[in-house]
């Protein structure tokens, strides 16, 4: 049954997400809650960012993966103008981290729920109380608990602290931003071998230092797709390890190599 009725204005919320049935399931599930309104609703970040500007939700609801501008590039704007609880079927590490260190307030998978835990969410949310699933604690601030009973210290299954892997994201992040500027400084006559774009940016830093796990946290891919781009760009820069691409790459080979 419903809560009772809750003194004062609706608390107003803005579901995102690009699937129909998923938008009109959450609305009818808020609506039949007293205290709860859905007053807007969004297809992509972009369209989030808009209506959210608009109608000044109390709460937004935002999936990760949508057409156009997604869930974590609107994030930043979102969480200016409200708090934001991921709702979302994407669990992979590196997105929960990416949405937390955006300003997401709460991250919540899609079947880790009931209804009545996702009504207390969204209210906990409005109130600044951090809120996450069950499979996205591993990288939640350590100690953090909710009202649905779940403590979000960092997992046994994890092999390092949850801070350190925040910290991994964050400054490989930055590093993304800079570490192919200051390469190309150095060497700006560089071939690119043939490589993608986003075989030059995994090379790139690669070059940088960086390790499989932080790669994949700055490119916001999972540690097997940079295994298989490192693969190929091995196979196209005719090397057998990392010093070896690396040194093609920044041009220090040896003069005989043909590439």
């Amino acid at each position: 049954m419903p809560d009772q009725a809750l003194p004062g204005p609706p608390l107003r919320v803005l579901v995102a997400d690009d699937n129909p049935v998923v938008r009109a399931g959450l609305a009818a599930l808020l609506g039949a809650y007293p205290g709860i309104e859905v007053v807007a609703d969004a297809t992509n970040g972009e369209e989030a960012v808009r209506r959210a500007a608009d109608c000044r939700p109390d709460v937004i609801l935002l999936d990760v993966r949508m057409p156009g501008t997604d869930g974590l590039t609107a994030l930043p704007e979102l969480a200016a103008l409200a708090p934001v609880m991921m709702l979302t079927y994407s669990r992979e590490p590196e997105v929960v981290a990416e949405a937390l260190r955006r300003g997401a307030t709460g991250y919540l998978v899609h079947g880790e729920f009931t209804a009545p835990e996702l009504i207390a969410s969204v209210r906990d949310v409005k109130d600044g109380l951090p809120t996450l699933s069950p499979s996205a604690r591993v990288l939640a601030p350590a100690g953090v608990s909710s009202p649905l009973g779940v403590s979000y210290e960092p997992s046994h299954e994890s092999h390092e602290p949850t801070s350190q892997l925040q910290l991994v994201v964050a400054q490989s992040s930055k590093a993304r931003s800079t570490v192919a500027a200051r390469l190309r400084r150095r060497v700006p006559d560089r071939p690119a071998f043939g490589l993608s774009s986003r075989e030059v940016e995994v090379m790139d830093l690669i070059a940088s230092g960086m390790n499989n796990r932080q790669i994949a946290a700055a490119c916001f891919i999972s540690e097997k797709t940079v295994k298989n781009h490192i693969n190929r760009i091995f196979a196209k820069l005719h090397s057998s390890s990392r010093s070896e691409a690396i040194a093609h790459w920044l041009g220090t080979a040896r003069e005989g190599w043909t590439g």
